[in-house]
């Protein structure tokens, strides 16, 4: 992959650099699928399935391969290829070649892997790296020949101070450092305005998804996430907040620097739609000098880029630890710490058994291949050590493959979708090591198999996992309803033939004659949206209820014994008990509901009474006849008192 190859001229090779919402992904895209072949190495999972999927919907799932370190799709023939940057097979020469997030070549644990494609991938006719502004003046000392291009953002983007979770706008995300955090926001969310989606990085990428697709179809108007969203997720957000300000970063925790505020903050608006960004909950407000950093996307530059030796001396043991600590002889570079390979490699050597085994070349290659293997499920490093030990033996066995017994069991203990979120995704994280594991064709017996397996049962618990946080997250009968609040023109309401109320599938009361019975909501939230709803569902059947029923004919009225008004066969009103002295042939009525413009009720009612009269001076014929003699005086002497 190098651009010195013999015979062939250097690669054009470019470094589009900017704040977020600049477009610099896409661009790449484009460039690379105007080449006849083409590589990108991305910093997530998530995101390298995403462009992924975008490209198999330009181009077609023949010409494009999907990399990473736990899914590989790789065509017969495939021209395009999107990978994590870890993943990125160099080995294959393509005409193009895209790192993308290139600024996180100064990140303690994966630095030196983007340093060294930073250094050393090429594009046979184009390379071209995508971050942060910061990168240029180390990307111009550590590549003399590289062309800067800058884009500025495309919408604005501004401060809106601190708001308290529950005044958030509409269409927020709000970013949190640890998992039992995200979950807490996401609880009070679900509580206060309905639900939020979930989005962490160590989701799969069809969970995530799925997650995503709650927040883009306005099912959820929030998105609770951890700083993944960072890197250069696509979402529709209008502002984020951050609920906190400090994160472990793997050794440590820490303050969050001006440059990852700005990261993440900068997934507030899209394309031409300007966003903001602000605090909630437990963090404080941001300084002032910070904020202005931020807005104006002015950071201070990366000094340096981690580095580690990729010459690696494999001939004994000691001599690989030694190269692994050789310093770099360049400005602008940095020795890496020790990072989690080398630490198990460390700590594996002390055993006398992998001593005694690993004293070939082969051997001690292998034994890096194994203390490579990611700890996606956050383990100990004893429990990490001893899967090392595990695949270290097996392939240096007679076999030098991992056995379907060995295999099978580890499978089988995670082949099940019952529990709760947390048990879900440890079972994912587990198979996610699975699938590490059966992605290395040299690795285990019937690879192809194993992996189609574990695909299969990442697809399941990643579904399950989706109802769990869904169920647990959103109250899908209340964002139904404030769905149907915020969507005029659009919202599908109607009464049944029975009196039934339903708001976009929702069930919200009952509806007899002009009075409407709502249901009981299950929390002061949904009350109060259950009634915006209903009111709004309902309030144009009983405007028209009430105009028929003031035009009806006296044979659509009926009367019981014990005063209740019926309109055809419905209870409609009640008659007022008569105070004394009132006049018994002009009876009064109490319509029932408070819903419906006064007037039309008005109206309603005076229909009613006029009724109600006209029938009390059919029923009391004779008493309406002796009144009218005591009133004239036709009745005289002892017949009148």
């Amino acid at each position: 992959m190098s651009d010195r190859s013999a015979g062939l001229a250097p690669s054009r090779v470019t470094a589009v650099l900017g704040p977020t919402n600049t477009g610099k992904t896409h661009l790449a895209v484009e460039r690379m699928l105007g080449h006849a072949s083409g590589m990108i190495g991305l910093p997530l999972r998530l995101l390298a399935r995403e462009i992924y999927e975008r490209i198999v919907r330009l181009r077609g799932a023949a010409a494009v391969a999907l990399i990473t370190g736990e899914e590989k799709i790789v065509p017969t023939r495939p021209h395009y290829f999107v990978c994590t940057v870890e993943a990125m097979p160099l080995e294959r020469s393509v005409e193009f070649l895209a790192i993308d997030e290139i600024q996180l070549v100064a990140d303690p644990e994966r630095g030196h892997v983007f340093t060294q494609r930073l250094l050393h991938a090429r594009g046979r006719f184009e390379t071209m790296f995508l971050g942060a502004g910061t990168m240029e003046p180390l990307i111009r000392r550590l590549v003399p020949d590289v062309e800067i291009v800058t884009r500025d953002r495309l919408s604005t983007l501004s401060y809106a101070g601190s708001k308290k979770l529950t005044r958030l706008p509409r269409r927020s995300a709000i970013v949190a450092f640890s998992t039992d955090r995200v979950y807490a926001i996401a609880e009070l969310i679900r509580r206060q305005r309905g639900g939020a989606a979930v989005v962490m990085g160590s989701l799969s990428p069809r969970t995530r998804n799925a997650q995503v697709a709650l927040y883009q179809s306005g099912e959820v108007d929030f998105l609770v996430a951890t700083d993944a969203i960072g890197m250069g997720l696509n979402m529709d957000v209008d502002h984020v907040a951050f609920a906190g300000l400090r994160k472990f970063d793997g050794r440590r925790t820490r303050w969050l620097h001006a440059h990852e505020i700005g990261q993440i903050a900068g997934r507030a608006g899209r394309h031409l739609r300007d966003g903001t960004f602000g605090v909630t909950a437990e963090a404080e407000d941001l300084d002032p000098d910070l904020v202005e950093q931020v807005v104006e996307h002015r950071f201070d530059p990366v000094e340096a880029a981690e580095w580690r030796n990729a010459r690696l001396d494999f001939d004994t043991l000691p001599d690989l630890l030694r190269s692994l600590t050789v310093t770099p002889q360049r400005s602008g570079l940095s020795l890496t710490a020790e990072a989690l390979d080398e630490t198990l490699l460390r700590r594996l050597i002390r055993d006398e058994e992998i001593a005694r085994i690993g004293r070939s070349r082969g051997a001690i290659m292998r034994l890096w291949e194994a203390c490579q293997l990611p700890d996606f499920q956050k383990t100990t490093l004893d429990e990490h050590s001893r899967l090392a030990k595990d695949v270290f033996t097996a392939l240096t066995s007679k076999r030098g493959r991992l056995a379907d017994n060995w295999m099978a069991p580890r499978f089988a203990f995670v082949d099940r979708d019952d529990g709760q979120i947390d048990q879900l995704s440890a079972r994912l994280s587990a198979v996610r090591t699975l699938s590490y594991i059966a992605n290395r064709p040299d690795w285990v017996h019937d690879a192809q198999g194993w992996r189609d397996k574990t695909r299969a049962l990442e697809d399941r618990l990643s579904d399950v996992l989706h109802e769990r946080l869904t169920a647990r997250f959103v109250d899908r009968r209340t964002t139904a309803l404030m769905r149907a609040l915020n969507v005029r023109d659009d919202t599908f309401a109607g009464v049944a033939d029975d009196g039934e109320v339903t708001v976009e599938g929702q069930v919200v009361g009952q509806l007899q004659g002009v009075h409407f019975q709502m249901e009981k909501g299950s929390s002061a939230l949904e009350d109060r949206t259950l009634r915006q709803a209903a009111v709004r569902a309902v309030t144009p059947e009983i405007n028209r209820r009430l105009g028929r029923l003031a035009a009806e004919t006296d044979d659509a009225y009926s009367v019981t014994p014990d005063g209740a008004v019926l309109w055809r066969g419905v209870l409609t009103a009640q008659i007022t008990a008569t105070p004394q002295g009132a006049d018994p042939f002009s009876p009064q009525v109490r319509l029932l509901g408070d819903l419906g413009p006064t007037p039309a009720r008005e109206r309603a009612q005076r229909r009613l009474e006029a009724w109600l009269a006209s029938e009390a001076g059919r029923a009391l014929r004779d008493l309406r006849r002796l009144r009218q003699a005591v009133e004239t005086g036709a009745l005289k002497g002892l017949p009148r008192g």
